[in-house]
């Protein structure tokens, strides 16, 4: 409900402004730099590939006298004038023009939606263009108009993130007393210079305040408060320290700042915003990592390839797989379902994979190389398709990843079972005169080389050709002639394969994943039970629209072209065929795809078994039917040797296949049938990929190899044992030689306790970038953070507890005019809290926080006001089930207006760095907001049922909200207002209220 503003209240909320009344926006520099990467990444490539040629200085002739190839020349205009309006898109005629709304340009056809958007939004933002290039004259290349030639090695030569990480040691300082740590001595050393001194300590109520928000995202509670002010000793700020650090709370606060970085939301955005399935378990590996301080590199590695590293870290009290769900960090990006060019489709996908692992994990803009060579720093095209090439030799999965290793073991044990007893069985057969079943019938010859292709045969398998997700298809394939168990009414009967297949086993019947309750539009393979179950093919080229599968029994295929997976409405359908029991060739009707690449997944009905023979496309009839008599042969052949093992009486089979059917019934017993799921990655065939000439998903070019950056490790090709070589790819990264994971995570770590890096912009350590105001102290606690065992816990806690991080933000005036920007760190600025901490807080001090962890997100409460496709059916409760926001659900459309007030960053790319804004949007929130009314109205019902009189009320309040007990004019006013109606709820909730809607109630200073 509303509340009317009263006198008293206004006051309160007069009173609470002045104590931050310094605070500034902090955004500007970083809005600048993302500006100027979408320019190089949407902006620029447009222009060069449809403008360049008629408008430009190295043209064929300047058209109309416009050139586009500088902003001051599009500022210029041509013969109509002015070419743009920075910051008024309809006004520019290059919008009016590409909207075709007068002029049509490119006169060869309108441009694509998104390109066209990417202009309007470009002007609208104000043009922004890179400041050191000149305006091009004659005879430039019309590519790179004004950047100097591409030369790697001088780029990297002479920016300094590519120098190796040193060990400075810590200067030596005039005043030796004010240091706690030698990272102190940076900073003094840096204000000594410039003659100025640190800000004083902060007050101990206000340091405890500021440890608990940074660390653990909460107030301080009046017991802490109470006991760290009791407590005298010189271990009392490290004592706390310690505690809030061992908080399970730690990790959520935490895991927000990494969820930031990895684009974290739990629906695909777009037009239906389908559900990302079981995105929250990423979440939740997460806040997990961080709270057992998982070393950096293996927290990295995990993300990267989890699914590879072996052995993998597994949960300590549950023994599930922890390593593979860190692999959910490639897929919480946006998907497009069904879209129409799903090659162009999928280079988006990659695109925004590599920029979101670029940025989050080495600081660098690595997607501005898409289209062109970085235009300023040391990264190439080349450099970009090569990282492209791990990604598209891999491949999404939702793994059931609770029962994943137990079920490991399962199939390990199960597969020496099964030989033992085929071993068994064979020298039974031998010591009866039973002859075996070599030779086999010789295969069909392909007599024409055109008429059929065949994409694999699993009696002629190659050892990387083998993949599933899960154990059902065993090790290998079951070779024609090999001993296997069927399970009959009558018990279990010894059966021989009649060809060689991949083949499922009902040993693994009962399979069950464990999905949500609720899912919104998943697309049309979410209803097939598929997660640990699939044998996956190779990837092959389509070079024939008729793909025929040999197979037998009851299933499904999908064909999975080009990394497309989010099927819904006809027009992929056709990827998806059902598997019916009489089936012997199912075709797919691939012709739409030809030329694209593509991979076959196999999934069995539930409880049912499935073999896969062999694939061929471009079979003819011919082709088939000879294929179809060298089964029928083979069948026949093996099917006699069946009744002549069954014709032997003194072979004892009987008794072995007893034996082994007991066995195993005893080994399924231990299998573990029902899991979660979440979303993996899977590694598929090992390929490299092509460059795309200005990013153009239509136009190849030459194969690139997989390699790292070559800045660092040259472009040799990668040494790759097999498959996608991430493993290989995370080893790079991790490296302690590379001058740039280290430094990226040490700087996030300063950003988000000092309240800005010591490189300003986190995520881009490039040229656009900001330079590092200490360079000495980023390389030194990139060093002590390597040789600490990159412990984030021990770095976090070496920060906290130095002389610079516990300053007062009262800064000296002469400091101020001196360094206006605080760029020496004279004091620590005031920190506007986030949005999910100020909700958290008010759910904290209202008594009505829910602290369970963990879990499937509560669904986000839709106001009237978020309406649009894909809207979800049903809203969440108003106070999101009292759980922590960090648990509340992430929808693409429909992120919480509350957070969006406070600078939530839409989850599209990494961000480091989060905008503050100071927009009356955020006071009419805290004025407004149902929720906020509910809360503190609670919060007030609390106040009155634990403390008897109005003194104690108003105290109590203050603690709770600020930490600190009121001033004498503040408590003079709060019994004014209350005055005689010390019983009336609403005074107290107005009170409540208006502290709530205090400037110091949302700063830490």
């Amino acid at each position: 409900m509303n509340r009317r503003l009263t006198a008293s209240m206004r006051f309160l909320i007069v009173l609470g402004c002045v104590f931050a009344s310094a605070a500034i926006s902090r955004g500007e520099d970083a809005a600048q730099t993302e500006q100027l990467e979408f320019f190089e990444r949407e902006v620029r490539p447009v222009l060069v590939e449809h403008c360049y040629q008629c408008h430009s200085a190295s043209g064929k002739r300047i058209k109309a006298g416009l050139r586009l190839d500088h902003l001051s020349e599009m500022l210029r205009g041509g013969d109509s004038g002015p070419a743009i309006v920075p910051g008024d898109a309809d006004a520019s005629l290059i919008v009016e023009a590409v909207r075709y709304e007068g002029y049509e340009m490119p006169p060869k056809g309108k441009l694509p939606d998104d390109q066209i958007a990417a202009l309007v939004r470009w002007v609208e933002s104000g043009a922004v263009w890179p400041k050191d290039e000149d305006a091009p004259s004659a005879n430039d290349d019309p590519s790179n108009p004004t950047i100097a030639e591409f030369d790697i090695d001088d780029r990297a030569e002479n920016h300094w993130v590519w120098n190796p990480i040193t060990r400075p040691m810590a200067p030596v300082v005039k005043d030796s007393a004010w240091p706690n740590d030698e990272i102190d001595k940076f900073i003094l050393a840096g204000l000594e210079n410039a003659n100025l001194r640190p800000a004083e300590d902060i007050d101990r109520s206000v340091l405890l305040r500021r440890l608990s928000f940074d660390l653990v995202g909460l107030p301080p509670t009046a017991d802490q408060i109470s006991t760290f002010l009791a407590d005298e000793s010189p271990k009392a700020v490290e004592r706390v320290v310690d505690a809030l650090l061992d908080s399970p709370h730690y990790g959520e606060r935490w895991g927000r700042h990494w969820l930031d970085l990895a684009r974290f939301a739990e629906s695909r955005g777009h037009e239906f915003d389908n559900d990302a399935a079981y995105a929250y378990q990423y979440r939740d590996y997460v806040i997990r990592a961080l709270n057992a301080d998982v070393p950096y590199d293996q927290f990295v590695r995990e993300q990267i390839a989890g699914d590879l590293i072996s052995p993998p870290r597994l949960n300590p009290q549950d023994g599930f797989n922890e390593s593979i769900l860190g692999t959910g960090f490639w897929f919480l990006g946006e998907w497009v379902h069904s879209p129409v060019d799903i090659r162009k489709d999928e280079a988006d996908r990659l695109d925004n994979m590599i920029d979101v692992m670029s940025k989050t994990f080495l600081g660098l803009t690595v997607s501005c190389a898409r289209c062109h060579d970085h235009k300023f720093d040391a990264i190439s095209t080349a450099d970009y398709y090569s990282l492209c090439g791990f990604l598209q030799s891999s491949d999404y999965r939702e793994v059931s990843f609770e029962s994943l290793e137990h079920n490991r073991r399962i199939a390990q044990s199960l597969s020496q079972l099964d030989t033992e007893y085929r071993q068994a069985i064979g020298r039974s057969l031998a010591q009866s005169g039973t002859q075996g079943l070599q030779p086999f019938p010789t295969p069909p010859a392909d007599d024409s080389s055109t008429e059929s292709n065949i994409v694999i045969d699993y009696a002629d398998l190659q050892d990387d050709q083998w993949m599933q997700d899960g154990f059902i298809f065993g090790k290998r394939p079951r070779r024609a002639g090999e001993a296997f168990l069927t399970k009959t009414d009558d018990g279990w009967s010894l059966n021989f394969a009649e060809q060689t297949s991949a083949a499922s086993d009902s040993f693994w019947d009962g399979l069950m994943t464990v999905a949500p309750s609720a899912v919104q539009q998943r697309g049309a393979l979410e209803s097939l039970p598929r997660s640990g179950r699939t044998l996956r093919t190779p990837t092959f080229t389509l070079v024939d629209g008729q793909v025929h599968c040999r197979v037998q029994g009851v299933g499904h295929v999908v064909a999975c072209v080009d990394s497309h997976r989010m099927i819904a409405g006809p027009l992929h359908k056709e990827t998806i065929q059902a598997i019916k029991a009489d089936s012997t060739w199912v075709r797919l009707d691939l012709s739409r795809y030809v030329g694209h690449r593509l991979h076959l997944e196999f999934t069995p009905a539930s409880d049912e078994s499935l073999e896969v023979v062999r694939i061929v496309q471009g079979a003819s009839d011919a082709t088939r039917k000879r294929w179809d008599e060298y089964d029928a042969a083979l069948a026949k052949y093996v099917d006699e040797f069946a009744v002549q093992v069954e014709s032997s009486s003194e072979s004892g089979i009987d008794d072995l296949v007893a034996s082994w059917a007991d066995a195993r019934t005893q080994l399924q017993s231990q299998m573990m049938r029902s899991s979660h799921a979440a979303m993996a990655m899977m590694d598929g065939t090992g390929e490299d990929e092509t460059i795309l000439i200005r990013g153009n998903a239509s136009k190849p070019g030459p194969i690139e190899p997989r390699h790292f950056l070559t800045a660092i490790s040259g472009d040799a090709p990668m040494q790759i044992a097999s498959g996608s070589g991430r493993l290989e790819l995370a080893d790079h990264i991790t490296d302690q030689h590379n001058p740039l994971t280290a430094r990226v995570i040490v700087n996030r770590l300063w950003h988000h306790l000092m309240g800005r890096g010591i490189v300003p912009t986190t995520d881009d350590f490039g040229v656009l970038g900001q330079r590092p105001s200490h360079p000495e102290l980023l390389d030194y606690l990139a060093s002590e953070f390597v040789a600490d065992r990159q412990s984030l816990k021990r770095m976090i806690r070496r920060i906290v507890l130095t002389r610079t991080y516990q300053m007062s933000s009262r800064a000296d005036g002469d400091a101020v005019e001196a360094d206006p920007g605080n760029r020496l760190w004279h004091h620590r600025s005031p920190k506007r809290l986030e949005g999910e901490v100020i909700r958290d807080s008010l759910l904290a001090i209202s008594g009505d926080m829910d602290v369970t962890m963990f879990g499937p997100s509560v669904p986000i409460h839709l106001t009237r006001f978020m309406d649009g496709r894909g809207r979800p059916k049903t809203s969440g409760p108003l106070d999101g089930d009292r759980r922590r926001s960090v648990y509340i659900e992430v929808r693409r459309n429909f992120l919480s207006p509350f957070m969006l007030a406070f600078d939530t960053p839409s989850p599209a790319s990494a961000m480091g760095r989060r905008n503050v804004s100071n927009v009356p949007a955020q006071a009419l929130i805290l004025l407004n907001d149902p929720l906020v009314a509910q809360l503190t109205g609670n919060w007030a019902k609390r106040t009155m049922a634990d403390h008897a009189t109005t003194t104690e009320r108003i105290e109590a309040m203050y603690i709770a909200s600020l930490a600190r007990e009121p001033t004498h004019p503040e408590h003079c006013i709060a019994w004014q207002f209350i005055g005689s109606q010390s019983d009336e709820h609403e005074r107290w909730a107005e009170l409540a209220h208006a502290l709530v809607n205090t400037k110091e109630f949302i700063f830490v200073p």
